[in-house]
């Protein structure tokens, strides 16, 4: 998005208001920025947004133009959880309702980052709770405003953490630190967050889309497939035995021995020059 993407539009929470004004998306310099777009509800997440945002993700890992994201929002929220308002309804509740909500939701939506073939960045701008956390913590780096704070609020309304959360924080800061969290969903600031290891780095407020703008750029500038490989690898090796996480990095090497970008990264070596990737 050429133009500041953390810029913050008048309130309007006017049910009239489209999902593409909720969700801005814009593609620069092979760049997508997604912008959650309702500062004046702490951009808590709609039905309709997040489908937009699964569909712009799965868009992104098909589009040879896009070679990075970036999720952020507008004004002193990142993402305040879920809004279900406007989601689907039936009549009457019945036994396997909230587990397939749940699966088809807030699960999918942390899917779609975690499968995303292309890196993706939060840069968390403002309070990040439930799966507005989990959303961040998804990504494959975590950049994070100095007034940024995550909350694992699920206990303090007496659910369950859901949006991949208990498969996520163990994952990231090990088991004891994560049921700290959700056990007394206490508010996280940035600087502990980075301390702790859910977030990459904390930038002063007037720097986070600087930050993430030269993070997603250089990103964008490296060998695509490789990057998507890697992320692959990575992810998968937290529930990998040895054997398989090697045989799945041989695997890997061997598909991406046969991009563009893995001939040109040699060549540039052997010529002793900057490697030009196109991403393919």
């Amino acid at each position: 998005m050429a133009n500041a993407p953390l810029t913050t539009p008048s309130p309007d929470d006017s049910p009239e208001k489209s999902v593409d004004s909720l969700v801005l998306h814009a593609t620069d310099n092979g760049v997508l920025w997604i912008t959650l777009n309702r500062p004046e509800a702490m951009n808590a997440v709609t039905w309709d947004q997040r489908e937009r945002i699964i569909q712009l993700l799965a868009d992104a890992s098909a589009d040879p133009d896009v070679r990075a994201v970036v999720i952020t929002a507008t004004g002193r929220g990142f993402c305040a959880g879920a809004d279900l308002r406007g989601a689907p309804s039936t009549a009457e509740r019945i036994p396997g309702d909230v587990a397939r909500t749940i699966r088809l939701g807030a699960q999918r939506l942390i899917a779609a980052v975690l499968d995303c073939e292309k890196p993706v960045i939060a840069a968390v701008n403002g309070t990040a709770a439930g799966i507005g956390a989990h959303l961040a913590f998804a990504c494959d780096l975590v950049l994070a405003a100095e007034s940024a704070k995550f909350i694992e609020v699920f206990v303090r309304r007496g659910l369950v953490p859901d949006g991949g959360g208990a498969y996520l924080l163990p994952r990231l800061i090990g088991p004891q630190r994560a049921k700290e969290l959700m056990f007394f969903g206490d508010s996280l600031p940035a600087a502990e967050a980075e301390r702790l290891g859910l977030v990459n780095r904390v930038v002063p407020p007037g720097e986070l889309e600087k930050t993430a703008r030269d993070w997603a750029q250089r990103l964008a500038a490296g060998p695509t497939r490789a990057l998507a490989l890697t992320k692959h690898l990575v992810n998968a090796s937290l529930d990998s035995d040895r054997a398989t996480a090697f045989a799945a990095e041989a695997a890997a090497q061997e598909i991406n021995m046969a991009t563009a970008d893995a001939q040109e990264g040699v060549t540039a070596f052997v010529e002793r020059r900057a490697p030009a990737y196109k991403g393919r």
